[in-house]
């Protein structure tokens, strides 16, 4: 082990890239290498157990010992590894899955699945078919999109372009042409000024209002949205902005694709983020926690009246020309088909509600106590503290104190996420009332370390 253990510390990050990450500062700072999983807890290259309060990556929400995924993905290499969905065939898990997700995301009004690879490749196949959705209907000049800064949407070169944080795209630019954002009804920081929740969300929806009459209606395909904003610093909008969002889209023959890959599944607590303020959107792309993230796998779920435009269709328009080697692969299927259903009996969706009102609770608390903490805000089991040098000026803390915070966290045993001047935590949705405390108790060693180096 002792050999196996220095070849991997010795090679890490010299002959691989990692996503988000600049090369050169991986190989000068190698990252944690994780070895082994149970429950909610890591175990790295030294034998130092950590809490996962990044829930992997947003996804792991049953956490790492869910033996019944991890039969059914075994049992079904053994009967079909692999088959692919493109015209001609179909596999049974496919079938199944698609029958019990109309089943269970019937609040929505979704009645239709499109299978992919992950969250990426959903909000691409929601935009091709939103532009695809208009065409059909003789709308040849909806092509455009809109957005939220501070949003994410993946990495494809359509998420990239919907993308509301420069991080995402300054490097792959120009990207997709007809691609809008507006501001993000985020208390914290906006251009209004403005801290009062409510009156944000009727701001920043006036102002989608105007960016479409600016770009003229007809031209406009799609809103994309996340429910909570998640990479981008958890932003959860007031509840009265995404019905307003609806209302705006509906009265300009706009589609309104939800990006659920974070939300969907009980993240939020509650089953979908839009269940959280009872909208129906047109798209939900999901993915992530579909399979508690044991197989890469998605969902792009479609809205029964949308789906009738493309079922009604009798010309060439309504085929549809997209799709993935992989989409609907029959082991990710029979992945989700054993992890959903979990999802729905072990009633996470609750204790993300509870333990995520703890977790807030607990950092507003850690916020009295330190002044490098600007914000504090969260919704179920998403979670952020936002990092200051100064809280008047709302500067963003220095990336030294940054890593102090997350090395010392780390090794009081919490695994934190550090995504710009944001600490972000995302824990498994079994976490308890204890290990909650453990993951405050860690945060609050990392804010310690830091406020004693300045």
């Amino acid at each position: 082990m002792d050999g196996e253990s220095n070849f991997l510390k010795e090679n890490n990050a010299k002959h691989m890239w990692h996503p988000m990450a600049h090369p050169a500062e991986m190989r000068a700072k190698p990252p944690k290498v994780i070895m082994a999983a149970e429950g909610i807890t890591l175990t790295d290259v030294d034998g130092h157990r950590t809490l996962d309060a990044v829930g992997g990556l947003w996804n792991v929400n049953l956490g790492y010992s869910v033996d019944p995924i991890k039969r059914a993905i075994s049992e079904q290499l053994d009967q079909l590894p692999y088959y692919s969905a493109f015209r001609g065939t179909s596999t049974g898990p496919a079938i199944e899955l698609s029958y019990l997700l109309q089943e269970w995301f019937a609040p929505e009004g979704m009645t239709r699945s499109f299978f992919t690879s992950g969250g990426s490749d959903s909000v691409e196949t929601a935009l091709r078919l939103a532009r695809q959705f208009h065409k059909i209907r003789g709308d040849r000049d909806r092509y455009k999109f809109i957005s939220l800064k501070k949003g994410y949407h993946g990495t494809h070169f359509g998420g990239a372009s919907v993308n509301g944080n420069a991080n995402f795209r300054r490097q792959y630019e120009p990207l997709l042409q007809g691609c809008f954002q507006i501001a993000s009804p985020y208390t914290y920081r906006n251009p209004f000024n403005e801290t009062d929740p409510a009156k944000l969300a009727t701001l920043v929806a006036a102002q989608l209002e105007d960016e479409i009459n600016f770009q003229g209606p007809d031209t406009v395909a799609a809103f994309i949205m996340e429910p909570v904003l998640g990479a981008g610093g958890v932003i959860p909008p007031h509840e009265s902005f995404m019905p307003m969002v609806r209302e705006i889209c509906d009265r300009h023959g706009i589609l309104l694709i939800a990006d659920e890959v974070i939300t969907a599944f009980g993240r939020t607590g509650a089953w979908t983020g839009s269940r959280l303020t009872g909208v129906q959107p047109d798209f939900m792309c999901t993915a992530k926690a579909i399979t508690n993230g044991y197989y890469p796998f998605g969902a792009v779920m479609i809205h029964g009246s949308v789906a009738e435009v493309f079922e009604n269709d009798e010309s060439a328009l309504g085929m549809i020309g997209h799709g993935y080697t992989y989409s609907a692969h029959p082991v990710g299927a029979a992945a989700a088909l054993a992890c959903v259903p979990l999802i729905k009996k072990s009633g996470v969706a609750d204790n993300a509600a509870a333990r995520g009102a703890e977790l807030l609770a607990g950092g507003q608390a850690l916020a009295e106590k330190y002044e490098i903490v600007g914000d504090v805000r969260g919704k179920g089991l998403m979670f952020c503290m936002e990092m200051v040098g100064n809280r008047e000026t709302k500067a963003p803390l220095d990336k030294a104190a940054i890593g102090t915070i997350y090395q010392a966290a780390y090794e009081a045993g919490v695994m934190v996420r550090i995504s710009g001047n944001n600490l972000i935590c995302s824990p498994p949705l079994i976490i308890t009332a204890e290990e909650t405390q453990t993951l405050l108790n860690g945060i609050e060693a990392g804010l310690q370390a830091a406020t004693a180096a300045r």
